[in-house]
């Protein structure tokens, strides 16, 4: 069955219902499912008109946007396969997918992202037209054409292609945090069964009335899956093209359903806790017996058990003096929230669970089409990674290796066969290259990447993640990576976050000048030794960060410091910054 084919289900169930929603000139505007299937199926047939025919590959190398999901579905029905692009990918990147992905056509959705493709269809043999999303990029007569008129005389009606399990619907390069980007295969019957594997494990109740907000690259396995699965479900879908202006578009369209990255919920879990803790003795006393009530009701629901009527009444009123104003800022609708993309503490995911929503942690990698362990709604374990979706099988094999089988894994690495043989037992059990564990009810505890593990000089193992975990949890920290492979001690990488260090520097009467002086400060850096011992305080004595360094800017995905879905590349930045590592061990 092709992946598309709900476009067809959906428009006969609710024609007129609303299907994604968009922003045009600042206002945020709605296409009913009868008109969003007629934009994919004229797209489908000017794609048809321009030479594309089934198993040939289009490009999409655009921020998200409607015209980015319309032509991702138009490619799949008509049995061609889409070869997404990160929006932030440079010219160099872009032609080396291009080039061995052997795209015909490619979406561009803004100026920057044309001219790189221009110049790559010059020099390419392969890459035949550009199309391009929006008429305010300029563009070159030649081989080029908006999506607004290369679609405008097609026809409306379109047979989606009909496909087998194992045919391939789209090849999604791993940004990685190591090494050649690799082509990852998914097929339809991957993201079918994916999506069928949710609906049977969460039994969604009238998902057909919720909302959700694409604010995560579509390019990204995680935001796409989601997608795709909120459409499947008859729920309409905004996508956000800038995702600086999250704040006001969780305001403006009041979502109900979303997923985002770890960061999202650590910068929400810090900005509140700072709050609370820099508030009146008596405000803060009653955040925390709002947050002791609403986690006394949460443990109660996370075991299935009733909720007595005094503590409910308590909670309501819990609702109205705490937690409704933390959720207003973050719509005051969202009830259920995928995490993915890395790992989350379990004191975040409790302080959400305590405000009525829920988190659903779940592990999986592009190669297993997201999704291979999730919570689900009742009995889940914070700090965990859930249990196996669908027919997912999980075994840990060597060096705790986390393995895997199932209906969502890979049909392997493009052109790759000896990387996609690398992944893969004698047995068929994909290698996840993550490192894990069972609890005794089931759970499945990542511990970390197996690449990452790291061995000091004295023979100490860390497992970087949880305690970079535990530093981003703090409001006055975005982002920290810990060095400590060969190291005699465990020193850290630490980006501050600007916006509280900026309210911080003005209580102390320090006059901003740059973020390079400021983080050079002695003051400054007093001040984060003292967050650094607070945070600290549980961590066995190999473990601590002895020594770090204030960094007076962002990682940045465009320098290829960190991934899409905010990961650090831990080889570039070590490689980067080496003189400012080896002057924290020669200090």
């Amino acid at each position: 069955m092709n992946v598309a084919e709900f476009l067809n289900i959906n428009t006969a169930k609710f024609p007129t219902k609303p299907a994604i929603g968009f922003k045009k000139k600042e206002k945020w505007t709605e296409i009913n499912w009868t008109d969003f299937r007629r934009l994919v199926f004229k797209t489908a047939n000017a794609l048809r008109a321009a030479g594309i025919s089934e198993h040939d590959k289009v490009a999409i190398y655009s921020d998200n946007s409607a015209e980015w999901i319309t032509t991702d579905l138009a490619i799949l029905s008509l049995g061609a396969v889409t070869v997404p692009i990160y929006s932030t990918n440079n010219e160099e990147q872009a032609e080396y997918i291009l080039n061995e992905s052997e795209c015909k056509i490619i979406l561009v959705g803004n100026q920057e992202q044309y001219d790189a493709a221009f110049n790559i269809l010059n020099k390419s043999n392969i890459l035949q037209q550009i199309i391009v999303a929006k008429k305010s990029i300029w563009i070159k007569k030649e081989n080029s054409h908006y999506l607004e008129d290369f679609i405008k005389k097609s026809e409306e009606d379109f047979d989606i292609i009909s496909k087998e399990d194992d045919e391939l619907a789209t090849i999604i390069y791993t940004s990685g945090t190591t090494g050649v980007p690799k082509g990852v295969m998914l097929t339809h019957g991957n993201f079918h069964k994916s999506v069928e594997a949710h609906f049977e494990f969460f039994k969604f109740k009238n998902f057909e009335q919720e909302t959700s907000l694409a604010f995560l690259p579509l390019t990204h396995i995680f935001e796409r899956s989601w997608t795709l699965l909120a459409l499947y479900g008859g729920s309409k879908v905004y996508f956000l093209e800038n995702t600086k202006l999250i704040a006001s578009a969780l305001a403006e369209i009041k979502p109900t359903i979303m997923c985002a990255v770890p960061r999202f919920y650590q910068k929400i879990y810090a900005s509140v806790n700072e709050m609370a803790a820099n508030s009146s003795p008596a405000k803060k006393k009653i955040f925390t017996w709002a947050l002791a009530t609403g986690t006394e009701v949460a443990e109660l629901r996370r075991s299935d058990e009733n909720i007595p009527f005094s503590l409910g009444l308590k909670n309501k009123i819990a609702g109205i003096m705490v937690f409704n104003k933390i959720k207003k800022k973050m719509g005051g609708k969202l009830w259920f929230m995928p995490c993915g993309g890395a790992s989350v503490s379990g004191e975040v995911t409790q302080f959400f669970e305590a405000m009525g929503i829920h988190i659903t942690v779940g592990y999986g990698l592009t190669e297993t089409t997201a999704t291979l362990t999730c919570f689900p709604f009742h009995h889940f374990k914070h700090g965990s990674a859930g249990i196996p979706l669908g027919d997912t099988q999980i075994k840990i094999g060597e060096n705790d290796e986390i393995l895997a089988k199932g209906s969502s894994i890979m049909k392997g690495y493009y052109k790759k066969p000896q990387e996609t043989a690398e992944v893969f037992t004698e047995d068929g059990w994909f290698k996840t290259g993550d490192a894990g564990k069972f609890d005794d009810a089931g759970n499945l505890i990542i511990t970390d990447r197996i690449k990452d593990l790291m061995k000091t000089s004295n023979g100490k193992y860390i497992a970087p993640q949880p305690i970079e975990n535990l530093l981003s949890n703090n409001n006055y920290i975005n982002q920290a990576m810990i060095v400590a492979e060969g190291k005699p001690f465990v020193t850290a990488l630490i980006i501050p976050n600007f916006d509280a260090l900026q309210e911080q520097i003005a209580k102390m009467n320090i006059p901003f000048t740059t973020w390079q002086e400021i983080v050079d400060l002695d003051k400054v850096k007093e001040f984060y030794r003292e967050k650094m011992e607070e945070i600290q305080k549980g961590f066995s004595g190999f473990e601590k960060v002895k020594k770090f360094v204030l960094m007076p800017a962002e990682f940045e995905v465009g320098s290829g410091e960190i991934t899409p879905t905010l990961k650090v590349k831990r080889n570039v930045v070590l490689q980067k910054y080496a003189a400012i590592v080896d002057k924290m061990y020669n200090s």
